[in-house]
């Protein structure tokens, strides 16, 4: 489901942000950049997202920006490159029985003479997962009000499905009168005469053949459990994709079975409507 969330605090060693985006995936596809020193907390989050999230294709990004003056204080002596140079300094000086001061300012700017200390992290680690839960409360917040619409959308959807579907139950009648009637005009062009009984019997086969009230009933059966599926506090995607599957096979069904201008309008709608929902369902977790 398409969302997006954001998220940052600040540390006395530097700045922490969440960004998290989230788009249509059947099923959870995290994706995550995490700066160097918090990537021993990667098991960590990718729990805490499965525990949260269970489709969509999930984009997290960790940014951490170091305060230049806490990332630079109390810089540390390498004592023993330092004693190094100055025995060095001694030994030249020896040599050229001149005694020679030492330049500390040079000293100081020698490659590798002051060790940065880079600063503890494990405060900033634990911030990262606390500010993570905050901005996973937004991004499911965002995806709740985009299922509401999405719910909406279904709602009219399912009610057009049932409009469809009380249309055909009232032209019925009028399919059954007509083949009734086909029947018997091709009946008359042939020069056979059929025992009333044995015509009887042909007529009700191929009604029979052509019923469409268990396709009817098995579309509203379908809507119904629909209906009570959008009421689950729970990840309903996938079973919504199997009810869509359901719709679909009874729409062609009727459709295979159409004999009536009407009835087949109808099942062409009625596919129209379904691939509408299938299109969204794939946004519903």
């Amino acid at each position: 489901m398409t969302a997006y969330a954001s998220r940052n605090t600040t540390s006395p060693v530097g700045m922490l942000t969440w960004e998290i985006r989230s788009v249509n995936q059947r099923y959870l596809d995290l994706h995550l950049r995490l700066p160097d020193d918090f990537r021993l907390l990667e098991a960590d989050i990718r729990a805490r997202f499965k525990t949260r999230l269970s489709r969509g294709k999930v984009e997290a990004n960790l940014r951490f920006q170091v305060d230049p003056a806490a990332e630079s204080a109390a810089p540390r002596l390498n004592r023993p490159l330092a004693q190094s140079l100055l025995d060095s300094h001694q030994q030249l000086a020896g040599l050229t029985d001149q005694p020679a001061a030492v330049d500390l300012v040079s000293l100081m700017n020698w490659p590798g003479m002051l060790i940065e200390q880079r600063p503890e992290l494990d405060e900033e680690r634990r911030q990262a997962m606390e500010l993570l839960e905050q901005a996973i409360d937004d991004l499911v917040d965002a995806r709740a009000q985009e299922g509401e619409a999405i719910e909406q959308m279904l709602s009219e959807r399912l009610l057009g499905i049932e409009q469809q579907v009380t249309a055909v139950r009232t032209h019925l009648p009028e399919v059954r009168q007509a083949l009734r009637q086909r029947f018997d005009e091709r009946l008359a062009q042939l020069d056979t005469e059929l025992e009333p009984g044995r015509l009887e019997q042909e007529i009700v086969l191929q009604l029979t053949k052509l019923d469409v009230d268990e396709e009817l009933d098995r579309l509203e059966a379908h809507v119904a459990e629909i209906r009570r599926v959008l009421t689950l506090e729970e990840p309903v995607g996938r079973r919504l994709d199997f009810l869509m599957q359901e719709l679909n096979r009874e729409a062609n069904t009727l459709g295979s079975k159409s004999v009536a201008a009407e009835t087949t309008g109808v099942s062409v709608e009625l596919k129209v409507l379904i691939e509408q929902m299938r299109e969204q369902i794939q946004n519903v977790e």
